[in-house]
């Protein structure tokens, strides 16, 4: 009988070959298929979310664990989109350009939720709780704008009746409107300690900010953002005490302040050169600053010019200035643009005009919604921006050809823009228009008095040499007749490139 091999036995040959194949991810799970590969679905999302973890401990609406965002093993239908890792899901909301799809997204599950808040760079707090319940951070750890101006009202939400003045809104109640003159009471403001408990988990949630907007804060809370958001570089101030403004010497990096020291119907607060003076010294880097509301006198804006030495834009709205506070614009040696808007006058007692000194850096002068009845305030005014190159004057009352006379000294001037100015008419324009020899652009809009049949040849000849003119004086305005032979013959006509 032969005598047989084990190596070629039939029956050891399976068992060998078995031995020698590689084992795979199935063999350990015997059974159903479909559970090992659960598995490994499920492992893959329990490790995206660990990497991705965040420090801050999640409050009772966001997610506690990182099984919530895993898929139900159980279930009978996969979620695909789950599988996606973090980075590539905020591409694809990166990609949405509205950004009220944001909202509508983070209401699809808890994991969108935080995601689209990973979004989120600039919001409005309307609800002081989630401020000091600590989720505002968790919520929104990008962000880079923040104003918590309305949260600091007290107000019912059910009421019908809403206040909008200044990008400040509050819901008033029908009693409201018998307290003297205000609408809103100092009692229905959050105290400063409130404030400054709120400010500082901002600072220490938020430490990129860029712009911030607060109300009622004090001095101890500007502090705490200076030293927390070094890269804070816009701030608004609302309701805000002179004092108070000691402590923003820790800013130091900021560059454009708006300070509000009155709303009408809000609150009414004094800010004087004293407190002109602090803020002036404690931000030396302003580029940008607007008052409004703000008491002072040349004393407050001297202090300004000569600390911030790098101010280009100064805006003053519904400004309360004693007289004499024109001449201290010369301080402001890089002063390129002065805004005067919603104000009562200019300058009621502006001195001497040998006092007066030019700004020499400065470009353009902004005009709105003012009273321009006082003609030596006026004169004093053109006197300081006599070197300007543009002038804009928007809605403005009491500018007749006697006082409009005035601009004929601002030799340099090349931009004119005219809207809304009722008294005046084609014979004051005509005066100065012709002596502004470098004029090249020329905008004239809802000025009823001035008239296409009074334009005369010299007028028009100017017309036809300008590189833009945009001629709407009123609605009946066509320049058929007065400009016969111009080329123009239609409201609204530019002309470029000439």
């Amino acid at each position: 009988m032969p005598s047989s091999s084990p190596d070629k036995s039939p029956i050891l040959e399976p068992i060998k070959a078995r031995r020698n194949r590689p084992s795979s991810w199935s063999d350990q799970f015997p059974g159903d298929p479909n559970e090992a590969l659960k598995h490994v679905i499920l492992k893959m999302r329990l490790q995206s979310i660990s990497n991705s973890g965040s420090a801050t401990p999640p409050s009772e609406s966001e997610p506690d664990s990182a099984d919530s965002f895993a898929p139900n093993p159980l279930s009978g239908s996969t979620d695909y989109f789950s599988l996606l890792n973090d980075e590539l899901v905020l591409d694809v909301f990166s990609r949405v350009t509205d950004r009220k799809q944001h909202v509508s997204n983070s209401l699809v599950c808890k994991r969108w939720c935080v995601l689209c808040g990973k979004m989120i760079q600039s919001i409005v707090l309307l609800d002081w709780e989630f401020l000091e319940s600590g989720r505002l951070s968790f919520r929104f750890p990008n962000l880079v704008d923040i104003s918590i101006v309305p949260a600091c009202i007290k107000f019912e939400m059910n009421s019908g009746i809403l206040l909008h003045a200044r990008n400040l809104g509050a819901y008033l109640k029908s009693g409201d409107f018998e307290t003297g003159g205000l609408f809103v009471t100092k009692e229905a403001f959050l105290n400063s300690e409130t404030i400054d408990r709120g400010v500082r988990i901002i600072a220490t949630g938020c430490r990129n900010l860029r712009r911030i907007a607060l109300m009622n804060v004090s001095e101890e809370g500007l502090r705490c953002l200076g030293k927390e958001c070094e890269m804070l570089q816009e701030m608004e101030l609302h309701c805000c005490s002179e004092l108070a403004l000691k402590g923003i010497y820790d800013c130091q990096n900021l560059q454009i302040v708006k300070m509000i020291g009155r709303v009408d119907g809000v609150y009414d607060i004094g800010f004087s050169d004293i407190g002109m003076t602090l803020l002036a010294q404690g931000c030396r880097r302003l580029l940008k600053l607007e008052l409004v509301g703000c008491e002072g006198s040349f004393d407050g804006i001297k202090a300004i010019g000569m600390c911030c030495q790098m101010l280009e834009e100064l805006t003053l709205c519904d400004h309360r200035m004693e007289g004499g506070w024109l001449s201290a614009l010369s301080y402001c040696a890089n002063l390129k643009i002065l805004s005067i808007h919603s104000s009562m006058y200019i300058d009621e007692n502006p001195g001497v005009e040998q006092y007066l000194g030019p700004c020499l850096m400065l470009e353009e002068l902004h005009l709105r919604r003012c009273r321009l009845h006082n003609r030596e305030g006026i004169m004093s005014l053109f006197l300081v921006c006599q070197r300007i190159r543009e002038l804009v004057i928007k809605d403005c009352w009491g500018l007749d050809n006697n006082i409009f006379a005035t601009a004929s000294i601002l030799r340099s001037i090349r931009s004119l823009s005219l809207e809304g100015c009722s008294l005046l008419t084609t014979e004051g324009l005509e005066s100065v228009v012709l002596s502004l020899n470098e004029l090249s652009r020329l905008k004239v809009v809802s000025c009823n008095n001035i008239r296409d049949s009074e334009i005369r040849r010299e007028l028009a000849a100017l017309f036809s040499v300008l590189k833009e003119l945009k001629w709407r004086p009123n609605s009946k305005s066509f320049l058929l007749t007065g400009l016969h032979g111009t080329g123009i013959s239609q409201p609204g006509r530019s002309l470029r490139g000439k």
